[in-house]
């Protein structure tokens, strides 16, 4: 009976350490390519998101970098938006912290806006 006590709790841990993974997701749009990391699992309320943001395989440097995270109507409740601009660590990679109101599925827009060249705007999503 100890054993099958101790065997379960091990599972019971190991599952729970393994839902509290950080979060990491890759978004594309033709040569942007945007890794985004969060060093806790995406929760409702602030979070804090890290993008490294590379254009036809270089560092995106000193960039204007803002994002939109939204939720639609849906019956019973209304829209939800949050934006916020990111601010420059160096070597291509942006932080930025976002305010999600519930759990769901969020539309996530990163507008990118380099100081030459065009602007560029990545889809994705979160998932929470």
């Amino acid at each position: 009976m100890k054993t099958l006590t101790k065997i379960f709790l091990i599972l019971t841990l190991g599952v729970t350490l393994i839902q509290a993974a950080a979060y990491t997701k890759d978004a594309k749009y033709r040569t942007t390519k945007v890794h985004i990391t969060a060093d806790k699992p995406i929760t409702s309320g602030s979070n804090t998101l890290k993008f490294t943001i590379k254009k036809d395989g270089k560092a995106l440097q000193d960039s204007k970098v803002s994002l939109k995270a939204f939720m639609p109507a849906m019956p019973g409740m209304p829209a939800m938006v949050s934006k916020v601009d990111a601010k420059s660590l160096g070597n291509g990679t942006y932080e930025a912290t976002l305010n999600l109101a519930m759990s769901g599925t969020w539309q996530l827009h990163i507008f990118i806006t380099p100081k030459t060249g065009k602007k560029s705007r990545v889809k994705t999503t979160i998932n929470f």
